[in-house]
């Protein structure tokens, strides 16, 4: 696999997580782990560390 696929991989798989955190942030679901409700901010800081991976992804495939 070349950097460049395995950046555009990596870039996407991110951007998937980070369009997922966002849909929980604004359709407002509920995630449960252990029985135990997991509160939002949790996802307002996975949206931004996969955002920003996504990105980075992205634009490190773009430079190869």
């Amino acid at each position: 696999m070349s950097r460049k696929v395995y950046f555009l991989t990596a870039g996407s798989i991110f951007t998937i997580i980070a369009v997922l955190h966002l849909a929980r942030l604004v359709f407002g679901w509920e995630a449960v782990i252990a029985g135990a409700v997991v509160p939002a901010w949790p996802s307002l800081v996975g949206l931004v560390i996969a955002g920003y991976l996504g990105y980075e992804g992205f634009r490190l495939s773009r430079r190869l």
